[in-house]
C-alpha cells in the first residue's frame, strides 16, 4: 500500500505540493494524471525518497518514510521519467550491476534481457542506445527489483506501441500477484478498462477518481484539466 496524508513540498516561492492526501491499494494499477506543474513527479520523487515532504506522511507497504525509510525504500522500486545510465558500460553491466544491489543473482540477468528485448543489445554501451532501449533496460532493472510497491513516471513515453502494451501486461500481472502500482501517465487512451482506478490531481492536490472506463472520453482534454467534467470525480482516499 502507498499511503500519503497532508503532503506539502514547496521549492523556492513555488508552493507544489498543497496538502496531498492518496491511498493506492495493494492488488491494483492506479493512474495518477494532472496538467503539467500539478504537482505528479513531485509526488513520485517524495514516495520514492528522492526528495523530503515540507510536512505530511508518506507510508510505504507499511513503513513510515520518516521513522523506517531503510524498510520502506526496500519495499519499493522507482522508474523515474528519464533514467540515466554511464554512457560507457554495456546493457548487460548495467543490468548486472542493478541486479546485484538488489540481491539477485546473475543468473537472472540474461532472461530480463530476453523478455525485455535487449539481446541483441547486451554488449552495447547504453549511451549508443536508442531512448526506446534505454526505457526497456531501465524496464529491465525495474522487473529485477521484485518489489511489493512500483512506481513509475511516465514509463510509455519512449517506447512503441507494442512495448508499451507489454509493459502494461507486465503491470497488470504484477497487480494480480498482490502489487501496489502507482503510474503517472497521459497515455490515458490506452489505459482504458485496464487501470483499477484514476486518480486527477490539480493544484498540488488529489483532486478526485476519473472512472477507468471513460478514459477515453477525457483523453483530449488531458492538457486542460480545470475544464473536465466533475460529475465523474469521487474523494480521493
Amino acid at each position: 500500500m502507498i499511503l500519503t496524508r497532508a503532503l506539502t513540498k514547496r521549492f523556492g516561492a513555488r508552493q507544489v505540493l498543497t496538502g496531498l492526501d492518496l491511498t493506492v491499494e495493494p492488488g491494483s494499477v492506479t493512474l495518477m494524471i494532472g496538467a503539467n506543474g500539478a504537482g505528479k513527479t513531485t509526488t513520485m520523487r517524495l514516495l520514492a525518497g528522492l526528495a523530503e515532504a515540507d510536512s505530511g506522511d508518506v507510508v510505504i507497504a507499511g513503513h513510515d518514510l520518516r521513522t523506517a525509510r531503510r524498510a520502506a525504500l526496500a519495499s519499493l522500486s522507482f522508474l523515474p521519467q528519464a533514467p540515466r545510465f554511464h554512457p560507457r558500460l554495456t546493457t548487460e553491466q548495467v543490468l548486472a550491476f542493478h541486479a546485484q544491489l538488489r540481491g539477485r543473482e546473475r543468473t537472472e540477468v540474461p532472461g530480463a534481457l530476453e523478455r525485455w528485448g535487449l539481446l541483441d543489445s547486451a554488449r552495447t554501451p547504453t549511451g549508443k542506445l536508442s531512448g526506446g532501449l534505454r526505457q526497456r533496460l531501465a524496464l529491465a532493472i525495474f522487473e529485477l527489483a521484485d518489489t511489493p510497491v512500483r512506481l513509475l513516471d511516465e514509463p510509455g513515453l519512449s517506447l512503441d506501441p507494442e512495448w508499451r502494451e507489454r509493459l502494461q501486461s507486465f503491470l497488470l500481472a504484477e497487480a494480480r500477484r498482490g502489487g501496489t502500482v502507482l503510474v503517472a501517465t497521459h497515455l490515458l487512451g490506452e489505459w482504458e478498462d485496464r487501470a483499477s482506478r484514476c486518480i486527477l490531481v490539480e493544484h498540488g492536490r488529489c483532486r478526485g477518481d476519473i472512472s477507468p472506463e471513460r478514459l477515453r472520453d477525457t483523453f483530449l482534454g488531458v492538457e486542460r484539466f480545470p475544464g473536465l467534467p466533475r460529475e465523474p470525480f469521487a474523494a480521493c482516499g
